[in-house]
């Protein structure tokens, strides 16, 4: 450890190895360096690497991590370079972390020798430490006590069809109508509790509703047909786990004397069933347990992780150690004053202060301009600059808070011709966007056959396939699906009717409302009320070909709509400008950031749908803000627009009040910026 560089409060979190620590580490402080050395500490220490367990959110951070222990212990001549399965281990196709071989001892020099005694001294075990996912662990507990919990050593792992297979079956099986009762949105729903670390049986003694009800009769069949096929599902890996380790003292205890040391990387985002399975995994002789996160950047309660768990540490495990990185080696002072400044707001949370040594730095551009056109515009005419000025494209960001607004953003990269990387699904290529534009496809072309597939389904009418494909045949249907098919053509002559007489964004706008989709994404997830914003877009979007009516403004939007497409697969590059949400940033950095669409009730965002949220869900809007904040390295550009259209109707929006955390002494604050259609563009 003396030749790297660590802070103080780094090297207090390296040397801390016995006993509970929570390593609160705020945005850029270095975390993972810190999880790392304390692993190559321990090592050190004698400890056999087998017995240290770090357990991470994705392949990519447990890769990472791998490959960085792996880079230290070869520097501190613990692990031989260059061993032949060195690279199956760094790349982590090897489930089970197999060990590092010994080479024949017969062709080695004496300081080879030497250099091979040293190594045999600090690490005489020779491994590395086991580095999962939290899936990947519960896969590779399960196979090796597989004989104890009814499953074969290496269980099928059902994937998100193969389960809605199952699911589908079961719905038949019960005699339910999967038209009324979406088996995807059943599975969903099964999911997330099963991700809460709710059983069937707690789900059963919650049913309120009759869906709730349907619910849990589908999951009984469900679980029943895994049981069967002695398979689990993905979030089976986790559950199955913790219920062998409840359930099995033996089992328990035989991994807790395993695992010596325990290490969580972004506890802050743990479930309630990891949750559970953490705190099954730690021996409660030592509690050698150290948790990393940020309770500021808790930003997945939607996905079900909970901030209370990383809260509570403290009281889960008496007598924890907690130590701050507070050292930021990202951003500037300037970036830093504004997210301390901005999250010091929220109440739930544990406090900490970022600073650098880097100096303040540029000051924040605060950019209004006159609509979302004009922002898209300044935003990739500033991006065209950086580039031309020197600036690596892939080291620019532009951060939104909702998918709709990528939009405007591809069109005006389109147009400036900069190559841009967009992070998601274009905008055209959504579900949502793809059924609403089938309905005006299908409204002057009956013999689309794609199209009017999309209509009968979406969203669901009680047409099944097997009525389709008799529709399409010529053949005759019974008498009540007739009934259902008229209704469809009498919508679609309705859209075709309202296009003589109406503006295109005006039948779009009855599309979404008329159709059912509005109703049926309103009662939906989370996931499909940001699809009914996409879908609204769509509407506001539509405006510019209001000034035409008929047939002919629908005709031009769907040619332009899809010669957009071409152009945009041309000017999409790996290495362009990054467009993505903010929540698709976490864990990245970049030069210059743009955070556009700054306006109160789309950043923060209003809650659609009026569920009543608890105060850790009323703040995460602003730990999003401070995510955003501190991706930028060097330069931060905050947007907004004086006017934005939604769902077809222009609203004068007030600025986000996040802009008001921006203390004057650092922000640079441009003139409105105006683009006036296709003409010159002035500030005012």
């Amino acid at each position: 450890m003396a030749d790297i560089l660590l802070n103080k409060k780094q090297k207090e979190a390296v040397l801390h190895t016995e006993g509970p620590l929570l390593i609160l580490a705020g945005a850029g402080a270095g975390k993972t360096k810190t999880i790392t050395e304390r692993i190559v500490e321990i090592i050190k220490s004698g400890t056999d690497p087998r017995a240290i367990l770090a357990v991470t959110f994705t392949n990519k951070a447990a890769k990472e991590m791998r490959e960085r222990i792996i880079d230290r212990l070869e520097e501190e001549h613990m692990i031989e370079e260059g061993r032949p399965n060195l690279s199956e281990v760094r790349g982590g196709t090897s489930i089970f972390n197999e060990p590092y071989m010994e080479y024949g001892e017969e062709k080695i020099s004496s300081s080879n020798k030497e250099i091979r005694q040293i190594r045999s001294s600090l690490n005489p075990y020779h491994h590395i430490p086991i580095i999962k996912t939290f899936h990947s662990l519960g896969l590779m507990m399960l196979s090796e006590q597989s004989e104890y919990i009814g499953l074969l050593k290496h269980p099928t792992i059902l994937d998100s069809a193969d389960s809605l297979s199952i699911i589908k079956k079961a719905v038949e099986q019960l005699g339910i109508d999967p038209k009324v009762n979406d088996p995807s949105k059943i599975r969903s729903i099964i999911s997330r509790e099963k991700g809460d670390f709710t059983s069937l049986s707690d789900y059963k003694k919650k049913v309120a509703t009759a869906q709730m009800d349907i619910v849990a009769s589908v999951w009984r069949i469900y679980d029943e047909e895994l049981k069967r096929q002695k398979a689990v599902d993905f979030d089976d890996l986790i559950i199955k786990a913790v219920h062998m380790l409840e359930d099995h003292q033996n089992i328990r205890e035989y991994y807790q004397n395993r695992f010596t040391y325990v290490h969580i990387d972004e506890y802050q985002d743990t479930n309630g069933s990891q949750y559970a399975f953490v705190k099954l995994l730690v021996n409660p002789k030592n509690n050698n347990i150290c948790v990393v996160g940020d309770t500021d950047q808790n930003i997945y309660s939607w996905r079900g992780a909970n901030l209370r768990n990383i809260l509570n540490f403290e009281q889960d495990f008496p007598g924890t150690h907690t130590v701050l990185l507070e050292e930021n080696y990202r951003s500037t002072g300037n970036i830093l004053t504004l997210a301390n400044t901005a999250i010091e707001k929220n109440t739930v949370r544990q406090k900490k202060n970022l600073f650098t040594s880097k100096g303040q730095g540029d000051k924040i551009d605060i950019v209004p301009t006159w609509d979302e056109g004009s922002e898209a515009e300044w935003v990739a005419e500033k991006c065209k600059i950086l580039i031309e000025e020197g600036q690596n494209a892939e080291q620019i960001a532009v951060l939104y808070r909702a998918n709709f607004q990528s939009r405007v953003l591809e069109e005006s990269f389109i147009r400036a011709n900069v190559t841009y990387n967009l992070l998601g699904t274009k905008f055209f290529e959504r579900k949502e966007i793809k059924d609403v534009m089938s309905y005006l496809r299908a409204s002057i072309n009956r013999l689309s056959q794609p199209d009017l597939k999309r209509v009968f389904d979406t969203p669901k009418k009680g047409i099944g396939k097997t009525t389709v494909a008799k529709i399409f045949a010529g053949m005759e249907v019974p008498a009540s699906a007739q009934l259902k098919i008229n209704n469809v053509y009498d919508f679609l002559d309705k859209i075709s009717e309202t296009l003589e007489v109406s503006p295109l964004s005006n039948v779009i706008q009855m599309i979404i409302v008329d159709s059912g989709m509005e109703k049926e994404m309103l009662e939906g997830s989370s996931e499909d009320r940001e699809r009914l914003e996409n879908a609204r877009e769509l509407v506001s979007m539509t405006i510019r070909y209001d000034e035409q009516s008929g047939v002919d403004a629908l005709t031009q939007f769907l040619e332009e709509t899809s010669l957009q497409s071409d152009q945009d697969n041309d000017t999409k590059d790996k290495n362009g400008v990054r467009l993505m949400t903010i929540h698709s940033s976490k864990g990245l950095e970049f030069d210059h950031v743009f955070v556009v669409g700054l306006e109160q009730d789309l950043f923060p965002h209003k809650n659609i749908g009026n569920r009543n949220r608890s105060k850790e869900e009323e703040e995460e809007e602003r730990r999003l803000f401070y995510v955003a904040v501190t991706r930028a390295k060097k330069h931060l550009y905050l947007c907004y627009a004086e006017l934005r259209t939604i769902f077809g109707q222009k609203q004068i929006n007030a600025p986000s009040e996040f802009l008001d955390d921006v203390p004057e002494e650092i922000a640079n604050r441009n003139d409105l910026y105006y683009k006036q259609g296709k003409g010159n563009i002035v500030y005012i």
